[in-house]
């Protein structure tokens, strides 16, 4: 969790926000982009029926890139009847330590992307694109 509220804070104009029990949810330009779920009945341990405190969400572009990351061997990502045919992946707190901290970031400047104003997007990638070369 310290590398995702690094990750994501980092993200111009990102904003960190805590809901009344201590939940992160990130902002951009006041639209959420990643957040930590409250416990819902479309989550539950498959165990013991109880509903998942551990959940974050991650918008993603679209709902191809949804599938392409459902269809991971690993079973990282998952989805709920809640998010059918929306633009977003859930993920287990826990299973945040099975992604390494470059596919992290991946996961969430896609997000992040999803949510920023194209010109501020567009400036970002400009700029990592002058380093990267």
């Amino acid at each position: 969790m310290a590398d995702l509220d690094e990750l994501a804070t980092a993200m111009p104009l990102a904003t960190r926000e805590l809901s009344d029990d201590g939940r992160p949810s990130y902002h951009v330009h006041g639209k959420m982009f990643c957040f930590h779920r409250g416990r819902r009945p479309d989550a539950v341990d498959a165990e013991t029926g109880e509903r998942l405190s551990d959940v974050l969400m991650f918008r993603v572009a679209d709902l191809d890139v949804k599938e392409l990351l459902l269809a991971d061997d690993r079973d990282v990502y998952f989805t709920t009847p809640h998010f059918r045919g929306y633009p977003a992946v859930l993920v287990r707190i826990p299973d945040l330590a099975r992604l390494d901290r470059d596919e992290l970031r991946d996961l969430v400047t896609e997000a992040w992307l999803t949510r920023a104003q194209k010109r501020v997007a567009k400036a970002w990638l400009a700029d990592q694109t002058y380093e990267d070369d």
